[in-house]
């Protein structure tokens, strides 16, 4: 068995090994890609179960395992000893956690406190892990700041915030260095890794499947909120700059929470107008009743961010994103290993 690590660990200009679980999904392949190309080493741990294959940098090098594996997870710690570890691999669709909550505690939690227990039984400190802003429920105030209580509505927030809870725990007891970073609406692209979930749940690239002819039209769901048009508003983070904020988070000697957000909302109308211009393409709308829990309005606070982690969204405009989305799915109609 190897021993725990005592040497720190690698902050800012330094080159680190980082395990980073979930690779083959959407925000875990492009923060690979980044990490890849600032030169660190990235072993990815993912059992390849919603995600692609092809979506994990061919730089890295990939464990195929489960996070529910207590033995897989701890083998591949000792074996790697990583600088620090990333952590992606989770369940992540709402309206499934409603229907099978029991399966989201055991994969995300369940998962998550056999990562942890590899990373102390190794003597690795540092995580970064992909939390939500769903651990937030129906925000108190807008933009939504970090010290805001946490009152999940659903059991995919809640795993969430539980993994959070046991991380802290270890902190305060043996030394764990967790980041928690709560994403507000990834969307956009690199050249190379996209969006592809089956289903799909997001609002831009199911908007974009009406401009590739592979859907009809774009369901809208209500028109009758308290908002400019009606619409919902969320707050639409670059995944580039996501992906940039977990580097920034693993090089700076930094712990607790950290919204990831741009600050801006836009709403389904917006975006739908947005997707028209950037494919030129007429996008039918059809509105549907409200779907329960919509907030009207989800916006980021994200000014910690900015000031601690030094974090600035360079890929904030809509277009932008939205842009950079229509390419990969032009060049990936039918998603990964079908161009």
């Amino acid at each position: 068995m190897s021993l725990p690590r005592q040497w720190p660990i690698c902050y800012k200009n330094e080159l680190m090994k980082i395990l980073l679980t979930g690779g083959s999904g959407y925000i875990g392949s492009v923060t690979t890609e980044l990490l890849c190309d600032d030169g660190h080493e990235v072993v990815v741990f993912d059992n390849l179960e919603r995600g692609h294959r092809e979506a994990v940098d061919p730089r890295t090098r990939l464990v195929v395992g489960d996070l529910r594996d207590p033995h897989a997870i701890r083998d591949t710690m000792q074996e790697v000893m990583p600088d620090a570890v990333v952590h992606f691999a989770a369940y992540a669709l709402v309206g499934e956690s409603m229907q099978e909550p029991a399966k989201y505690f055991v994969n995300n939690i369940g998962g998550g406190v056999h990562l942890l227990d590899a990373m102390v039984n190794t003597g690795v400190k540092k995580i970064i892990f992909s939390s939500t802003c769903a651990t937030y429920g129906e925000p108190e105030e807008m933009p939504m700041h970090e010290d805001l209580p946490q009152r999940p509505t659903n059991p995919y927030g809640e795993s969430k915030l539980m993994f959070e809870t046991a991380l802290r725990w270890e902190q305060q007891r043996r030394g764990i260095q967790p980041v928690f970073l709560r994403y507000f609406n990834a969307a956009g692209a690199t050249e190379k890794y996209g969006e592809d979930h089956e289903p799909e749940t997001h609002l831009i690239p199911n908007v974009l499947k009406v401009a590739l002819g592979q859907t009809p039209f774009v369901p809208v769901f209500g028109d009758d909120y308290d908002t400019p048009d009606g619409t919902c508003i969320r707050d639409y983070i670059h995944v580039v700059d996501l992906a940039r904020a977990h580097i920034l988070a693993l090089e700076k000697d930094v712990t607790g929470p950290f919204n990831l957000g741009t600050g801006t909302g836009f709403s389904v109308q917006e975006v739908i107008e947005a997707c028209r211009k950037v494919t030129g393409h007429d996008i039918p709308m059809k509105m549907s009743p409200r779907r329960p829990g919509d907030p009207p309005r989800l916006v980021a606070a994200a000014d910690k961010a900015r000031r601690v982690l030094e974090w600035n969204p360079r890929r904030a405009q809509l277009e932008t994103i939205v842009a950079d989305a229509w390419a990969w799915h032009q060049a990936h109609p039918q998603g990964y290993g079908r161009a």
